[in-house]
């Protein structure tokens, strides 16, 4: 599923019209001081590509994708991945993923099923800029 990805490039496919989504991608690219992650929205060739292999729903997107080291993470797994490969304090949000499941999967499927009621939706998806492109997978990947 993910040969086409070089294993040392870790990735974030991320829904680019959801604005928590999107304040998360930004975020990352605020702490991302490395500049580690690529880049890719769940509406991207690429995104569609990734969501199909892993049998996940290719338009309601309840779950950001985080690829790191080439394993694929999901949900709060996903969060805690990209959090342990920032510098600083900010690994220590990665304690997350050692929740229990009766725990952190409502709890994440209960934000992800209302994300746009509480957060709000864009009108259309996220665009970058010409300074941001080259963090992203371009879309022939």
């Amino acid at each position: 599923m993910t040969d086409f990805i070089d294993p040392d490039t870790d990735l974030i496919v991320f829904d680019g019209e959801c604005v928590l989504c999107s304040g998360f991608f930004q975020f990352m690219l605020r702490h991302d001081r490395d500049e580690r992650f690529r880049f890719a929205t769940a509406q991207s060739p690429l995104g569609q590509h990734l969501y199909s292999c892993l049998k996940l729903p290719t338009r309601e997107f309840e779950t950001n994708l985080v690829i790191v080291g080439g394993k694929v993470y999901q949900k709060l797994d996903a969060f805690a991945a990209a959090m342990q490969a920032l510098p600083g304090a900010w690994p220590v949000l990665s304690l997350c993923r050692f929740l229990p499941p009766f725990l952190k999967n409502p709890l994440y499927q209960a934000i992800a099923r209302n994300r746009y009621a509480l957060f709000g939706r864009h009108e259309t998806c996220l665009i970058p800029d010409a300074s941001l492109r080259s963090r992203f997978v371009p879309d022939g990947f």
